[in-house]
């Protein structure tokens, strides 16, 4: 399986100043300035955000205890999708990454389709976390206007991924060590009460678990209605592919940090959910608000809600960086190949794609701008057109790989160094897992609107596919 082109090469530009943005000899190519740390930071630290530390409640009061086996769900479906995505980006490491692969099994329309979906998405988070950040901003300081904090998060954030992606990858190390540094603290505190190994607590034991309605409050149907509440935290994971083609040696960084990065993922989400439904009554007002929060005030940590706001500050910070690193770069690999604007392509001597950054964050500063002329209607109507789109990319990535798969199982010598477990059945059982899914949102009436609204979006898309391969084949008629 291993398929390679020269224009997926990289070389390295050494320069971290902002020069003036040039095409470099021999066509354009990224710069190689990530680290093993960087790639592997941001593959744990890239699904570890505000989903979790704000999403959990929602979950713990929709399914009770029994939320435990949502997130395993949902932990072994993503699980599942990073070792298909593993298995093709260690193959061809590439900046472009799934919509690449998708390109190369199913052919143009695929990758133009799924490439244009998710740069949608990133660039509408993007305005998202810069509105929720700069709300938590706010209210510590509120003499400064809201929209002053976004301008500054976005204009700092912005500079950072115009520079050598070094830069990029070094402030986003940084950011998923408080990240990460939060939620370890927080699983040792949190196993010390369990136990009552920590002064003036006493062992919690298995009460919460078993009264209030027994660990299935709400049956298997709550445990499903809870799937839906918390899969979509764990997007973010397929970042670490498209930023491992700007390391040294892509294909090992891809390697090793979806190795390592499962079972800590696992134990980060899993022990966080398990320790807040052992110490708090699911049921209880502490659980359905913040039980990040109120599990630390209950084991006497002070100023609690003020660091965990710090915190979750910093992981939307952390997200709108990495997003917009990822929006710029699935923009450049389209451009790389004639799906956008071939403007996009043009790069620093630092190997950075500046216009394609710049073109990724104009449309987060004017989502943030209507945002705040209509704060009740144009952000919902934005996040409702992306609530499904990083289930259409899972499941892109689950027909890709079963596809190459296939094709190049015949072929000598193009066996996959990373392979998928069990293949084709683990495959076939991922995709059959976010096929449920999206039945789920079907049943679900917040979650149907995302859905429709989604289908909308991506029939628009393919629409523009067609129209865009039936005007490339009409450019080589004679």
């Amino acid at each position: 399986m291993a398929f390679r082109t020269p224009t997926d090469s990289s070389t390295s530009h050494p320069s971290d100043s902002p020069d003036e943005d040039c095409p470099q000899p021999g066509g354009p190519v990224l710069g190689t300035g990530l680290k093993r740390r960087h790639v592997t930071m941001l593959a744990i630290s890239g699904a570890i955000g505000a989903g979790l530390f704000l999403g959990a409640g929602a979950g713990i009061q929709t399914a009770g205890p029994g939320i435990l086996i949502s997130y395993s769900l949902a932990g072994l479906l993503m699980v599942l999708v990073m070792r298909m995505l593993a298995e093709m980006a260690v193959a061809q490491p590439n900046s472009g990454s799934f919509s690449v692969y998708a390109e190369k099994a199913f052919g143009r329309w695929a990758g133009f389709t799924v490439g244009w979906l998710y740069w949608w998405l990133l660039v509408v988070v993007v305005a998202a976390e810069a509105t929720g950040a700069a709300a938590i901003a706010h209210s510590w300081l509120p003499a400064v206007p809201q929209w002053a904090y976004v301008l500054a998060f976005m204009a700092v954030l912005t500079a950072v991924n115009l520079f050598n992606v070094g830069h990029f990858g070094e402030f986003e190390f940084w950011f998923g060590a408080i990240k990460v540094t939060a939620v370890v603290a927080f699983l040792i505190l949190g196993a010390l009460a369990v136990f009552g190994l920590l002064p003036g607590s006493h062992p919690v034991g298995l009460t919460n678990l078993t009264t209030h309605g027994g660990f299935l409050p709400h049956g298997i149907s709550g445990v499903l209605t809870g799937l839906l509440a918390v899969i979509f935290s764990f997007g973010g994971m397929e970042l670490v592919t498209i930023a491992a083609a700007e390391s040294p040696n892509p294909s090992q960084a891809v390697a090793k940090a979806t190795r390592t990065v499962i079972v800590r993922l696992l134990l980060f989400y899993i022990g966080s959910v398990a320790l807040m439904v052992l110490l708090l009554p699911w049921n209880s007002a502490s659980a359905a608000t913040s039980p990040f929060v109120n599990v630390l005030q209950r084991i006497g940590i002070p100023a609690s809600a003020g660091l965990m706001n710090a915190v979750v500050l910093t992981s939307l910070l952390s997200a709108l960086n990495s997003n917009l690193y990822g929006a710029s770069r699935m923009a450049f690999s389209l451009a790389q190949r004639r799906d956008a604007p071939q403007s996009l392509l043009h790069v620093s001597r630092g190997g950075v794609p500046r216009r394609a950054v710049l073109a990724s964050v104009s449309f987060g500063f004017i989502a943030v701008i209507l945002n705040f002329l209509a704060p009740e209607r144009v952000l919902p109507f934005l996040l409702n057109t992306i609530g499904a789109i990083i289930l259409v990319v899972w499941i892109a990535i689950a027909l890709s790989q079963l596809r190459l798969r296939q094709t190049t199982a015949h072929t000598p010598g193009r066996t996959p160094t990373v392979r998928m477990w069990g293949h084709p059945w683990l495959s076939w059982t991922a995709l059959a897992g976010m096929t449920g899914v999206l039945a789920l949102m079907c049943t679900e009436p917040d979650a149907r609107t995302q859905l429709l609204s989604t289908a909308a979006l991506t029939a628009l898309i393919l629409l523009a596919a067609a129209i865009r391969t039936a005007w490339a084949k009409k450019q080589v008629e004679p």
